[in-house]
């Protein structure tokens, strides 16, 4: 019998797979999913424009160089490192810092702050809540009709912040730093949908808005946007960063999880609560079973399982301890045909897989079912 006191070898995540979609720190994200045991498929929906190559930043810089603005808000540290190590190579920094010391510098929180102060400026203000909501109204609160104020973009959209601000009858100027375009390479973002539709992903993170739309409408080019939503409502869990990401997906009626606080490491440990939280537990044949993505744990032992044999491991579990006949579990296997005899061989690796051959009944002439130890069998059959 399973020990409950046993510590498990895997992590909280074995068994499951997650799709990652971010350009930016998907290295880190991938590394702290698999070190929780999570299988990773990466699949950039976006890239970045090199900021020495964006003319547009180079544009929005020399303007604000020329004609100083009243304010500059600073929403992200890497994103305003960047500005300034941009602006040095392109022989403009001493001339942007010069400027940055005339206005009213906002940083939205504590690491903007920080990256404001590497550059040798001091904030005017900085709010402690992180948020962009309260920096709004600290502008509208001050006035905003004839000020110039420049905003330090970072692909991501600020929904109602500069209309806003255009209304108080401000002259806002955007600080274009990051911009995202599709991917060179379109192909891993076609075999995450393909896995999506299919879930052979448990979740999808997204760790920016623009790469929820992008992919989103990659799916819409291909005509599988239904199925993803689908996916994304049901089966698939949509793990956000935080709320302005998950803007594009709740456009689209798709319900995300997101962390209290908005960082790589929280979303992870979302996740390991979350997804073993959606997994199925059954008492069957003596052991404990734990029905996972990709896996399944019987007594706290990880048993990787074929495609297939979880396809029929699902389906025998849609209704546990009853019969479900070959037809029925050739339906489930994908592009299995019409021959039931590959039931039979998938069934025979499925047993080998979980090492517990006894899980599984075969019965004669009708199909298989799932030994259910005897209470849990009363309880599912009055369900």
């Amino acid at each position: 019998m399973y020990d409950e006191q046993q510590q498990p070898e895997h992590g909280p995540l074995a068994g499951f797979t997650v799709g990652v979609t971010a350009a930016r720190r998907a290295d880190e994200l991938g590394a702290l999913l698999q070190r929780r045991g999570a299988a990773v498929l990466h699949a950039p929906a976006l890239r970045i424009v090199p900021l020495s190559d964006d003319s547009e930043l180079l544009a929005a810089t020399k303007e604000i160089i020329q004609r100083t603005p009243d304010v500059v808000v600073a929403t992200t540290a890497i994103g305003f490192r960047g500005w300034i190590e941009a602006a040095d190579g392109w022989g403009l920094g001493e001339d942007l810092l010069a400027r940055l010391r005339e206005v009213e510098l906002l940083a939205r929180g504590p690491k903007v702050k920080g990256a404001v102060r590497a550059a040798g400026l001091t904030e005017d203000w900085s709010p402690s809540s992180e948020s962009m909501a309260e920096v709004l109204d600290r502008l509208l609160e001050e006035g905003v009709d004839g000020r110039r104020i420049a905003i330090q973009l970072h692909g991501e959209p600020l929904p109602g912040f500069v209309e806003a601000l255009r209304e108080g009858g401000a002259e806002v100027l955007g600080v274009p730093v990051y911009r995202w375009l599709p991917p060179e390479d379109i192909g891993p973002v076609d075999r995450l949908l393909d896995a999506t539709v299919s879930r052979a992903v448990d979740a999808l993170t997204f760790t920016s808005a623009p790469a929820a739309a992008s992919l989103l409408s990659r799916a819409e080019e291909r005509g599988l946007l239904p199925e993803v939503l689908a996916a994304l409502n049901h089966d698939v869990l949509p793990a956000c960063v935080g709320p302005v990401t998950a803007l594009p997906l709740q456009a689209r009626g798709i319900d995300t999880v997101q962390p209290e606080r908005f960082r790589l490491g929280p979303l992870v440990q979302l996740l390991c609560q979350e997804l073993p939280g959606r997994a199925r537990s059954l008492p069957i044949a003596g052991h404990q079973v734990e029905i996972r993505g990709h896996a399944v744990l019987v007594d706290g032992a990880l048993r990787p399982v074929p495609p297939a044999g979880m396809s029929l491991l699902r389906a025998l579990s849609r209704r546990p301890g009853w019969v479900v006949s070959r037809a029925e579990l050739l339906r489930a296997l994908p592009g299995a045909g019409r021959d039931e005899h590959a039931v039979e061989t998938a069934m025979a690796r499925l047993r080998t897989a979980l090492g517990a051959p006894k899980l599984i009944q075969t019965v004669v002439k009708r199909g298989y079912r799932l030994a259910l130890d005897p209470a849990a069998d009363a309880k599912y059959s009055d369900a």
